[in-house]
């Protein structure tokens, strides 16, 4: 008897695309075409100083977990020091939030996203590296500011400034 049940989908320790994103290493584990769109999940490397500006996605949740390290996460409703084996979710609805990695050690996370579709805004807008690189953030002038405003728009994500919680 053929089994019709789709099977596993197993990625070894190096596997994935791996991308820059704003100085940060993301690896891609998973991604909204092998899910039918219900979920992707993203590998995080956050080095000191690194994360993401003020951003919002109404209508996905994003949840991080953290492997290693600590980020500080902060949105409309407060802020949090996220360590080692805290859990975080971003609800449905477009609360702004970011995080950061404050300490000088670095910060690992695995982040899952539902439905999907972060993703491919990162492998749009980053730059393919090799596992375990990190490129400077990118220069964000105007023409780039752009872009990543653009990019961000047509994923379902809106982008602030960076001082927008502070």
């Amino acid at each position: 008897m053929k089994n019709e049940k789709p099977a596993p989908i197993i990625l070894g320790a190096e596997d994935g695309k791996s991308i820059s994103m704003v100085g940060d290493t993301y690896r891609v584990l998973i991604t909204g075409n092998q899910t039918n769109g219900e979920f992707a999940t993203i590998d995080m490397f956050i080095p000191p100083g690194g994360g993401p500006g003020p951003h919002a996605h109404p209508d996905i949740y994003e949840s991080f977990y953290v492997i290693d390290g600590e980020i500080e996460v902060k949105s409309e409703a407060g802020g949090y020091t996220a360590k080692k084996g805290s859990f975080i979710t971003i609800p449905k609805g477009g609360i702004i939030h970011c995080f950061k990695n404050k300490s000088d050690k670095m910060a690992h996370l695995l982040c899952t996203v539902v439905p999907s579709g972060l993703e491919e805004m990162f492998l749009e807008l980053g730059t393919p590296v090799e596992a375990d690189t990190f490129l400077p953030p990118p220069h964000l002038d105007p023409e780039t500011l752009k872009k990543f405003q653009q990019t961000a728009e047509k994923y379902g994500q809106q982008l602030f400034p960076p001082d927008y919680l502070d």
